[in-house]
């Protein structure tokens, strides 16, 4: 279990912090928030999911009554990936930034 619920991690054109919870592991986590830095202070958030983690994600709500019963799922910033980790969800972000640019409007920005 990690002591620091944030896990940084850098690459040549951004950082990303990724939001674990306590019983997350970097290697294997499926459902996580993060929020993505430029250099010059631009900020973008993102939900990262894999396909199981929605359809567990989706069966709670289906008890709790959430989402119409579990009948939909809506995130603004979901960014969703086959393999957990973070590796597997920073090349997702390098690759939504490779293709639309430092200035995406993919991903949510985050105020200033």
């Amino acid at each position: 279990m990690p002591d620091d619920p944030f896990h940084v991690v850098q690459t040549d054109r951004f950082s990303v912090t990724y939001i674990l919870g306590l019983d997350d592991d970097p290697d294997t986590v499926e459902n996580t928030d993060a929020i993505v830095t430029a250099p010059d202070g631009t900020r973008w958030s993102a939900t990262f999911l894999t396909h199981s983690e929605i359809a567990k994600v989706m069966d709670r709500w289906s008890a709790t009554g959430e989402c119409a019963d579990g009948s939909y799922f809506q995130v603004q910033d979901l960014v969703i990936v086959r393999e957990p980790g973070v590796d597997a969800m920073t090349r997702a972000l390098v690759d939504i930034f490779d293709e639309y640019g430092m200035n995406t409007e993919v991903l949510p920005k985050l105020p200033d």
